[in-house]
């Protein structure tokens, strides 16, 4: 899990530096992202029913193998577009293309991995398990861009052909083929007998943490469906999706903020890339395991108290004009989506019954996973127009959707009135 998603992540923090360097617009950047993105989330489900089914070792192989053929493959194209061998647009249509291997099948591997974990452990431990299972792909959005900077390699050989910002995805395919040489050798046939279930979980992107829906989703017993619409729940899920959009704008444009606000060359700008990034998903991480526990907030205080610090963030990440600035307000805003994610989550899980606990936790993985598709794009069309729009746009949204979550966001208690067909 976590080399899926530390994979997926470097990739991503180097996007908008490949970009600029190969000279394709901003927009193909989003593309790339947003492609994946919508891959994901449509295979997602799909990859969690067939584990139910048709092996779970089968499913895990397949994921692992979907990350690293896109990955080699990601970084293949990219050279041939950095030695001028083939377009820079062609380079990056033929990474998208790349890109959509492991949108559609590196989803095949979480909820395999999840009910692999849950067989394995007692029902008064399985929690804990996924759990952790689940941390260790939000460490992988940690590691990804931390990594990724140390990666960028020159030329193979004197006069040979120049790797540059292509290296992170040549090295961390080579890890991902060393896990899938493990799983291979090391993980027994005897998984597929056991009869647990795992569940479809948020495409792992930058700043998207883990909300622990899928755990939920995962350990939940399958019986009521639960609709969008529902009145228990849909000004919780509302306040994800918009929430969810404005984290990714904010994550989207901010290598590109970081290359044209400090006017650096896109090489140049990778360690500063990486370092806000780690510094942000950090802060969001420090949120849900150290601070969240210790002052035991409601649904309700952890979301509007999270608002409130992403809009300030938020406002200080578009209007900073170095580098310190940026990532103190990148850190602040997603401090505050660290609260305001978790929170959201568990507003939407508290409102309904034991019996509807799966289906929630389903509609709020979709929430997450459908946030990272038009937002990426959303946010680089504002950038466009004005640098710090992206930013200023989703602080807006935040303001407003504080004032939505404090009329319409209760402290959550069961409705057993709502219609659970809506």
């Amino acid at each position: 899990m976590l080399t899926i998603a530390a994979g997926n992540t470097a990739l991503q923090s180097v996007l908008p530096a490949l970009g600029r360097s190969l000279r394709v617009p901003d927009s193909a950047v989003a593309a790339a992202f947003s492609v994946s993105a919508l891959l994901w989330t449509l295979s997602a489900p799909f990859w969690a029913h067939r584990s139910d089914h048709h092996g779970r070792r089968n499913m895990v192989l397949l994921g692992l193998v979907g990350l690293t053929s896109s990955l080699f493959l990601c970084g293949g194209f990219l050279v041939a577009g950095i030695n001028g061998w083939i377009t820079p647009l062609s380079a990056f249509i033929f990474f998208i293309a790349a890109r959509m291997i492991y949108g559609g099948f590196g989803s095949a591997a979480p909820p395999a991995v999840q009910a692999i974990v849950a067989s394995g452990t007692s029902r008064d431990a399985r929690t804990r398990a996924l759990t952790l299972l689940a941390s260790a792909f939000g460490l992988g959005t940690i590691l990804g861009p931390a990594i990724a900077p140390y990666l960028v390699i020159g030329h193979l050989w004197r006069g040979g052909p120049e790797v540059g910002l292509a290296g992170p995805a040549f090295i961390f395919g080579i890890a991902a083929a060393a896990m899938l040489v493990v799983v291979i050798r090391m993980l027994p046939h005897g998984v597929d007998d056991m009869m647990t279930h795992g569940a479809a979980a948020s495409y792992p992107s930058i700043g998207g943490q883990a909300s622990g829906a899928s755990v939920t989703a995962a350990t939940a017993p399958r019986a009521r469906k639960i609709g969008m619409f529902d009145r228990r729940v849909r000004s919780w899920l509302m306040s994800g999706l918009v929430l969810g959009h404005a984290q990714a704008m904010a994550g989207q444009v901010i290598g590109f903020l970081i290359i044209d606000r400090l006017a650096l060359a896109p090489v140049e700008a990778i360690q500063s890339t990486g370092l806000v990034l780690m510094m942000g998903a950090g802060s969001a991480l420090l949120a849900q395991w150290g601070i969240i526990p210790l002052l035991d907030l409601s649904p309700r205080r952890l979301v509007l108290t999270g608002l409130v610090l992403s809009a300030v963030g938020s406002v200080a990440t578009g209007t900073a004009t170095t580098l310190y600035g940026i990532a103190t307000g990148y850190a602040l805003t997603t401090l505050g989506f660290g609260f305001s994610r978790p929170g959201f989550t568990a507003g939407a899980s508290l409102a309904v019954g034991q019996d509807a606990q799966g289906s929630v936790a389903g509609k709020v993985t979709s929430i997450n996973g459908a946030s990272f598709i038009l937002g990426p794009s959303v946010g680089v069309a504002l950038y466009q127009l004005w640098r710090p729009l992206p930013y200023l746009a989703a602080a807006a949204a935040l303001v407003v959707l504080i004032a939505y979550g404090w009329v319409t966001l209760r402290p959550s208690a069961r409705d057993p009135e709502a219609d659970p067909d809506r």
